[in-house]
């Protein structure tokens, strides 16, 4: 699902963002970046990933932008823990570069996604929003990459996961692979929320996997 088609003025209160990292100049760009858009609110600030735990319970944000390498402790432990305490958190990983070798493993642990430090500042709140929405921004060449190391359990799970997957399921999957949150993909198919979280739940479990971003790309790897 392409950002730029999400309206920016589709939501009247401000998503509420955390920034992470090391570097006082990023902060500061990124800042400037979130305060020149009334979509944007920065509620807070941290330079390594022991105080952005602390800083996500205390503030509740809707989106944390979180650096890889920092001090005491890097940005990649920080998303495991946040996105298990607070799964309601969309955490995108901040990189200058976008073969990191720790990007992978960031998004194993629940992140929603990345930005590279030099995207537009005119994308990269397109960006958040989408992020805040459910959609996972992932660029062409970290898909493959993941894809690849989901790629073991996909081959051993294939054939016995998607053989008893219903047709509504199907239907389920598919849409979660495109991004869709439970609430879109409710209104798509015209069930319940409720239902669609049973569904999802349930393909988790058939799957194997532990999050609806490694669900999307097990789906992604096997309808290509």
């Amino acid at each position: 699902m392409n950002p730029e088609n999400i309206s920016l003025n589709s939501l009247s209160d401000p998503i509420r963002v955390l920034l992470v990292d090391d570097e006082d100049i990023v902060c500061y760009g990124l800042k400037s970046i979130c305060q020149a858009e009334s979509a944007l609110q920065v509620v807070g600030e941290a330079a390594n990933g022991e105080a952005a735990i602390a800083q996500a319970q205390a503030l509740n944000p809707d989106v944390i932008l979180m650096d890889i390498n920092m001090p005491v402790m890097d940005g990649v432990q920080a998303t495991a823990s946040i996105c298990q305490a607070f799964p309601h958190i969309k955490v995108l990983i901040l990189t200058a570069f976008e073969d990191d070798e720790h990007l992978v493993a960031a998004m194993q642990q629940g992140a929603s996604g990345y930005v590279l430090k030099n995207t537009p500042p005119e994308d990269f709140v397109c960006i958040i929003r989408a992020a805040h929405k459910g959609y996972l921004q992932i660029g062409p060449s970290l898909s493959q990459r993941l894809c690849q190391q989901l790629k073991p359990l996909a081959v051993v799970t294939q054939p016995v996961n998607r053989k008893g997957i219903t047709p509504r399921e199907r239907e389920v999957l598919s849409l979660v692979a495109e991004g869709a949150s439970n609430r879109e993909i409710a209104g798509m198919l015209h069930i319940a929320e409720k239902t669609v979280k049973n569904h999802v739940s349930s393909l988790l479990s058939r799957v194997g996997v532990r999050d609806r971003t490694q669900l999307a790309l097990w789906e992604r790897q096997f309808s290509a």
